[in-house]
């Protein structure tokens, strides 16, 4: 019988010369790429940030080269990342064997790359044009509505937080009415002030100017104030902040206040309700996105303008011709192109 000879495992013994996690990764693949790109990137901005003094930072670059390739594999979670840099050798090799944890990986993300992101993007671009795979000269613009990830059942709608607070209103002006008359009748004072509109502020006003008087008031009246601060103040706090987040917009996702209702295209399920979603413009030219941008808006007619601003501002440069569909055609918008 032949005697069975297995490989050695080399896992437990210690090594003169390290192996070098570059030996292991092909020439052609997309980590090479990632870093290689990124080397070529003017990120002159994001240095200018870092405060001297203290500990060691991680080199901005090297992150950067990490989110960007952790994009690229559809990791997104600070926390896989961190995983990731301890196992995957890809990761390992573009981190030079730094091991940041997900807390610095988060804060520079966040903080760090903050109106930065759009600058990264335009510096790839750039090395695009460089290399002749695009010349800027032209764009083909759509758009595509991106669902949020926010509860679709927890929403607020302006008609309604109007309508609410238009009556909430008249509830405060009748008994704030009713307190000035009964004051009036006890101290037989005269008030002529007459309530145009209430807001947080000229309540919290009368509060404070009713609450001076609560000693000589009835018990009536006292309630009467009480209500007041406890429940129609918060109310009306309430509605005026719904109000603000709004904006121009006529609804928002409470868990994520940003997104915007609009009517999706349907599912396989043939589902089309009104869902969180956001307008997301992108410009292509062969088959390489060279600008996009975000809308609170559902129409795209409202957002080629603004679009093709950014991209002139990205670039320095209009393209020669611009091509989007029918669903961009307005008067405004032919006056403008």
């Amino acid at each position: 019988m032949k005697t069975v000879i297995f490989k050695a495992l080399t896992s437990s013994q210690v090594v003169l010369f390290p192996e070098n996690l570059g030996d292991r990764i092909p020439s052609n693949h997309p980590v090479r790429l990632v870093s290689t790109v990124v080397d070529e990137l003017d990120i002159s901005s994001i240095m200018s940030n870092y405060k001297g003094g203290g500990t060691s930072s991680f080199h901005p670059r090297m992150l950067i080269k990490v989110l960007f390739y952790s994009y690229l594999s559809n990791v997104y979670s600070c926390r896989k990342i961190e995983k990731a840099l301890q196992e995957n050798i890809y990761f390992m090799w573009l981190a030079g064997n730094s091991t940041p944890d997900f807390r610095t990986i988060n804060y520079f993300r966040g903080k760090r790359l903050k109106n930065q992101i759009h600058q990264l993007f335009s510096e790839v671009v750039k090395l695009l044009q460089e290399l002749d795979f695009v010349s800027l000269d032209m764009q083909y613009i759509d758009g595509t509505k991106i669902e949020s990830a926010a509860n679709r059942y927890s929403f607020v709608w302006r008609k309604s937080t109007e309508k609410h607070k238009a009556k909430l209103e008249e509830k405060i002006k009748t008994v704030l009415q009713e307190i000035d008359a009964q004051i009036k009748t006890d101290n037989k004072e005269a008030n002529q002030e007459s309530l145009q509109n209430i807001d947080t502020a000229l309540l919290k006003e009368k509060l404070a100017e009713l609450n001076t008087k609560l000693k000589q008031s009835p018990k009536a009246v006292a309630k009467q104030i009480e209500v007041l601060q406890n429940e129609h103040l918060p109310r009306l706090e309430k509605y005026e902040k719904q109000l603000e987040i709004l904006g121009d917009r006529n609804s928002y996702s409470k868990t994520d206040t940003d997104a915007t209702f609009m009517r999706l295209k349907d599912d396989h399920m043939q589902n089309g309700q009104l869902k969180p979603a956001y307008n997301a413009q992108i410009s292509t030219e062969e088959q390489f996105i060279t600008h996009d941008s975000i809308y609170q808006t559902a129409g795209d007619t409202t957002t080629l303008e603004s679009h093709l601003n950014g991209f002139e501002s990205a670039y320095n440069k209009q393209s020669k011709d611009v091509i989007a569909d029918a669903g961009y055609g307005s008067e405004e918008n032919y006056e403008m192109m």
